[in-house]
């Protein structure tokens, strides 16, 4: 272990300036995704979200961005889980993504709030039979004593709707994170890095600035 501290990579792929950003972050967000999907890196949604607990202890996770739209970054979940308990006693989260084939972070700050049931149906039908059954199969984040459980779970799920639509959970749905500040990282040589903040203003408007690496 002892050569952990002599990993590192130099960066030198791309620039980023505050002349050339988009004045809205998520037309910029949506630029710099577009060049993501075309670079083929794979799980491009991956993104990881971090919540606070009732006790201010941080907590992270892997989620899947699942649509971007004025609003904000959407994900599904359970409403039950870990992180919707988070999310119900402090909505103030984080998104970070890390596309490393491009050398480039994007990290937001803001607060969740859970989306219609309208979009959370429309996802929920979009998914693979597999994946609906799962969501009410599975009791997200409590412990249980095997996976013998969920097994059993998906086979009773599996009766319950067979030849039937398979409807979405009362318990499971989406999440909006809606933005305050996003910040666009370039890696760059030398650890001298671009970094882009976008702040949202009480007025509605985003000030851009440069942060120093």
């Amino acid at each position: 272990m002892s050569h952990i501290a002599d990993i590192r990579k130099d960066y030198k792929l791309k620039t980023l300036d505050e002349q050339d950003v988009d004045a809205s972050p998520i037309k910029q967000f949506n630029a710099w995704w577009a060049e993501a999907e075309a670079a083929h890196i794979d799980e491009v949604n991956a993104m990881v979200l971090s919540t606070i607990d009732a006790q201010m202890m941080p907590h992270s996770r892997i989620v899947l961005l699942k649509g971007v739209d004025e609003k904000g970054f959407i994900f599904y979940t359970n409403y039950q889980s870990e992180k919707a308990q988070n999310i119900a006693g402090n909505a103030h989260v984080s998104l970070l993504f890390f596309w490393k084939e491009l050398e480039r972070q994007v990290r937001i700050t803001g607060s969740a709030e859970k989306v219609s049931q309208s979009e959370s149906d429309e996802y929920f039908n979009s998914r693979p039979p597999g994946s609906r059954i799962g969501a009410w199969a599975s009791p997200q984040s409590t412990v249980i004593a095997s996976r013998k459980i969920l097994e059993k779970n998906v086979s009773e799920i599996e009766k319950r709707f067979a030849n039937k639509m398979i409807e979405r959970p009362p318990h499971w749905g989406g999440y909006r994170v809606i933005p305050s500040g996003i910040e666009f990282w370039q890696g760059r040589p030398s650890r001298l890095h671009d970094r882009i903040k976008y702040s949202l203003h009480d007025d509605g408007s985003w000030k851009i600035y440069r942060l120093a690496p």
